[in-house]
């Protein structure tokens, strides 16, 4: 948790000064009147294989298909570009996050339902996503699934090399992975379908004003 604490400081020392934020004349809410639907960032956290992906491009070709602006951001996409920059270190990871964030943030802005699929291990990282959001912009979502079946799925051999010692500080084996205490959805994708995992995901939206019910 401290490392977190202390970049966050180290990130604050960094501000620019003599800077200004621009407000823009076409605001979240035009966006919103015309695109039809409402925006948030859902971010999807949990272990290494537990479905994070699978379980965000489903919620967004749902989406799609109900005329929804979306976009998907993807921990290993992301770190090809933006983060590609960034180690698996603890303050790098937090850094990750922090950033992912702040792009999130500018998504829900420009009126976009947007997804981010990390595993953003730290409950101080993920709460700090959290409140740099408005109230209900930020939507956690766990996929709690067993390490057991993370493993099992596991195509890219990752727990296999972490647990030989190839790969150090590997979520779940030798870096923790602190549980979200109040997520907005919990999900079991190990004994729920990916279908029914997005419809899920779906009707919070639709009970939450987000997005409305085309069925």
């Amino acid at each position: 948790m401290n490392e977190g604490i202390e970049l966050s400081t180290t990130q604050e020392q960094k501000k620019s000064s003599n800077v200004v934020w621009h407000h823009a004349t076409i605001t979240r809410e035009v966006r919103a009147k015309l695109n039809g639907h409402g925006s948030a960032l859902l971010w999807f956290t949990g272990l290494s294989g537990s479905g994070k992906s699978t379980l965000a491009h489903a919620v967004e070709e749902k989406l799609y298909d109900m005329g929804c602006r979306t976009y998907v951001l993807d921990g290993d996409n992301i770190r090809h570009g933006l983060n590609g920059d960034l180690g698996f270190s603890i303050e790098d990871r937090s850094e990750n996050i922090r950033r992912i964030g702040e792009v999130g943030k500018l998504f829900v802005d420009a009126g976009f339902v947007c997804m981010t699929a990390f595993i953003s291990p730290l409950i101080s990282d993920r709460d700090r996503a959290r409140n740099i959001m408005n109230t209900g912009d930020f939507i956690e979502i766990f996929c709690h699934t067993p390490i057991e079946v993370c493993e099992e799925r596991d195509v890219k051999g990752l727990y296999k090399k972490a647990r030989a010692g190839e790969i150090p500080e590997f979520t779940g084996i030798s870096s923790p992975y602190e549980v979200p205490p109040n997520p907005e959805i919990s999900i079991d994708t190990a004994n729920e379908s990916v279908a029914e995992c997005a419809d899920r995901v779906i009707q919070y939206l639709v009970e939450n004003g987000i997005v409305k019910n085309t069925a």
